[in-house]
């Protein structure tokens, strides 16, 4: 039982296994020139890629900086765009001027001040988001969150990507075999062998033979060879809570090549579920993401083409099946999950890859230095990893229990108390007397969303919390703050360039390098 760990073997490509490699072989890279340790990919030449996750966090910009690579070819060859929030349209109550924005911004002076009850108690008639933020109103005007002479990985506003997901798994690949060196083996798999203990020696394969490791890392998506056939660890569904279950996809192309190009996802609600629409600079990519239980396929193929429009006729319609729920533990023996093979969740607020991201860094932070030590480093791993798929859950849900609607059955259904969580409920109770803030229990070091994200939703919908009358300096500076966002406003807006103009610039010039 104490035999070292060196060898990594991640089984499954795609944006979870190559973004996993790339993450663990960036942290142990001179361990891989010396000869001391090494990371396998395994990969199915034979099984395409979900493709799903083309929304991100801003934490990806450090993450593809961490791992050493190039902004302007990660926007050149991942047909990349800017991610600046979303805006969620017709959630509260269904009319046509019913929207508010989650910006990737804190409040201004969100460690200074808590500005959601002053806001409260005189918003001078502004929404939250652009009485305490810039990047609403950035988003409205089409506007890119940095400058051509801003450099790589820098912002002036706080932003994330939008990807094209086919483009980016090979785009890592490239990189991690080239520059990290990961080892690609393609090869199907076609066993798990296990030692008596339960321990995974080797993969079986038909192309390769047998590919042994100390840890692997299950990147199998949605069939979980590992985690959940071989080693037997059931599914979690929680789709008492969260109930869309299908998805709807198309991609629409651009009606001219330099249309304007949104630098923020539309979530728009629709009957039994909702519609992201991204853009990439090729194209847009839409999904309805609905209910089964509260609508048919053919009602549902109706509502996104009325949503595209004369040009959905034209499209090719690509039917997703979603299974809200997480495996009920992450790591078990020599053997952890990521992406789709931990679990899955709809991708109202892009979650799919932040949690790669954050299972990848902490696995490589917490790299076992043998087995007998790995049960301690995987507890820790499930106790962490199930409480940020928790909160995720919560976090959506939310969106969900403060909607007026109640024009059909799904979201009558989704403020049913039986459908949400005791968590969620508490902290509900909680908001209604006072405002989400540092010492809420978002006290995580990397907490999935911070207090301000609650806010953002929270008063977009329409929450409200009883505030009392401000202390006279809390409201000085609360006036004080709530004028410099006003002038930041201003500005950026006259500062900034038009999304597409930026994104054109970096694939003719390129950033400045880091």
């Amino acid at each position: 039982m104490t035999e070292s760990v060196h060898h990594i073997v991640i089984v499954g490509g795609g944006t979870a296994g190559w973004l996993t490699a790339g993450i663990i072989a960036a942290r142990h890279k001179s361990r891989i020139q010396s000869g001391r340790f090494s990371v396998t990919l395994v990969e199915s030449p034979n099984i395409s890629i979900v493709g799903v996750g083309e929304g991100t966090w801003p934490t990806l910009r450090g993450t593809l900086e961490k791992i050493g690579v190039s902004e302007t070819d990660f926007f050149r060859e991942c047909d990349a765009a800017f991610k600046q929030g979303a805006k969620f349209a017709k959630w509260t109550t269904g009319t046509d001027d019913d929207y508010y924005y989650h910006p990737l911004m804190f409040p201004q002076g969100f460690t200074q001040q808590n500005l959601a009850p002053h806001w409260l108690r005189d918003g001078g008639g502004r929404s939250f988001c652009d009485a305490v933020s810039p990047q609403g109103q950035l988003c409205e005007a089409g506007l890119a969150p940095k400058m051509i002479t801003t450099p790589e990985y820098q912002a002036v506003a706080n932003y994330a990507y939008h990807l094209d997901a086919g483009k980016f798994a090979p785009f890592l690949m490239r990189h991690c075999t080239q520059k990290l060196g990961v080892r690609h083996v393609l090869a199907d798999v076609t066993g798990v062998n296990q030692a008596g203990n339960g321990d995974i020696i080797s993969v079986s394969t038909e192309q390769a033979g047998e590919v042994a490791g100390d840890l692997f890392v299950d990147c199998t998506g949605f069939h979980a060879l590992l985690l959940g056939k071989a080693l037997g660890v059931p599914f979690r569904d929680c789709s008492d809570v969260l109930f869309c279950d299908t998805a709807l996809a198309v991609q629409v192309p651009f009606d001219e090549e330099d249309a304007p190009l949104a630098s923020h996802t539309h979530s728009t609600a629709l009957k039994a579920g909702w519609v992201w629409d991204i853009a990439l600079p090729t194209r847009r990519g839409l999904g309805y993401v609905y209910s089964s239980r509260h609508t048919s396929e053919e009602a549902a193929h109706e509502e996104l083409a009325a949503y595209v429009g004369p040009k959905f006729k034209d499209l090719k319609v690509r039917k997703i099946p979603i299974r809200s729920g997480h495996r009920e533990t992450f790591w078990k023996n020599n053997c952890v999950a990521v992406g789709l093979a931990a679990g899955f969740l709809e991708p109202l607020e892009a979650s799919a890859i932040v949690l790669i991201e954050l299972s990848a860094k902490l696995i490589a932070e917490q790299m076992p230095a043998n087995r007998q030590v790995m049960d301690i480093i995987a507890r820790r791993f499930n106790e962490t990893t199930l409480y940020r798929w928790g909160r995720i859950i919560d976090f959506l849900k939310l969106h969900y229990t403060l909607t007026q609607r109640t024009d059909t059955a799904f979201w009558r259904d989704n403020c049913d108390p039986a459908t949400i969580p005791e968590r969620l409920q508490n902290l509900m109770t909680l908001w209604t007397y006072q405002s989400p803030w540092f010492f809420d229990e978002f006290d995580r070091l990397e907490e999935v969303f911070p207090a301000a994200s609650y806010q953002y939703v929270l008063y977009g919908m329409g929450f409200k919390t009883e505030v009392e009358d401000d202390e006279a300096a809390d409201a000085v500076r609360a006036r004080r703050l709530m004028g410099e966002n006003l002038a930041l406003t201003q500005r950026l807006r006259s500062q900034l360039p038009k999304n597409r103009d930026l994104i054109r610039k970096i694939h003719d010039f390129g950033l400045q390098p880091v």
